[in-house]
């Protein structure tokens, strides 16, 4: 028996603090937690939408396409601005292979053939409603078709780095990537290499 078969939570009121590039809430909840005490809460939600993300490995150079980009909320707390990360995007009303197939291109410039749904995941769920999916494709070099380097119309300003699957780990080591969901696919790869060949 779960010590959370007495909690509950019901939502008491929403207001919209700010609607712009996202979608930021106020909320208040009345929470029964696991003792049967009654408490009203207060929390802030970004409401994102659904997103992916896709480790590009080439088997026969052992290598991962990763990108560069600017992130502001990486500047905000003191790490690095131009972040390294899988190739990633907001779904925009596609389903979640059909948007990382047009992320990957856009950003990479690679065309996927093959792709593997790996999982999904909440990345922040204190604050986020993000869900982001995972996939993961063999790449050739034959597969590179366009240069990358993401969307000029939305401001997009995307370095490709090709990178062997072994230094992409010493980097998070060391900490040049510190992106949760890159870290996430890449200790997938080394976990399950084999499956990727």
């Amino acid at each position: 028996m779960s010590k959370f078969e007495k909690a509950k939570a019901e939502i008491v009121s929403e207001e919209t603090l700010a609607d712009q590039w996202t979608r930021l809430s106020t909320f208040e909840i009345d929470y029964t937690d696991s003792q049967g005490e009654n408490h009203r809460l207060k929390r802030e939600v970004y409401h994102r939408t659904p997103a992916a993300c896709i480790l590009l490995y080439d088997p026969s150079h052992e290598t991962v396409v990763l990108v560069r980009q600017y992130r502001l909320p990486a500047q905000l707390v003191g790490e690095p601005a131009w972040m390294i990360e899988v190739p990633a995007g907001l779904l925009d009303g596609d389903d979640p292979e059909a948007a990382i197939r047009r992320e990957a291109m856009e950003e990479t410039g690679f065309r996927v053939r093959d792709i593997r749904f790996l999982f999904k995941s909440m990345t922040s769920p204190g604050s986020s409603t993000e869900v982001i999916h995972f996939f993961a494709a063999v790449i050739d070099t034959s597969d590179r078709v366009a240069d990358g380097g993401g969307l000029a119309e939305e401001h997009e300003d995307i370095e490709v780095l090709e990178v062997r699957l072994s230094d992409a780990i010493v980097m998070i080591e060391k900490g040049d990537i510190s992106d949760a969901k890159t870290i996430m696919l890449l200790q997938w790869a080394v976990l399950n290499v084999a499956s990727l060949k």
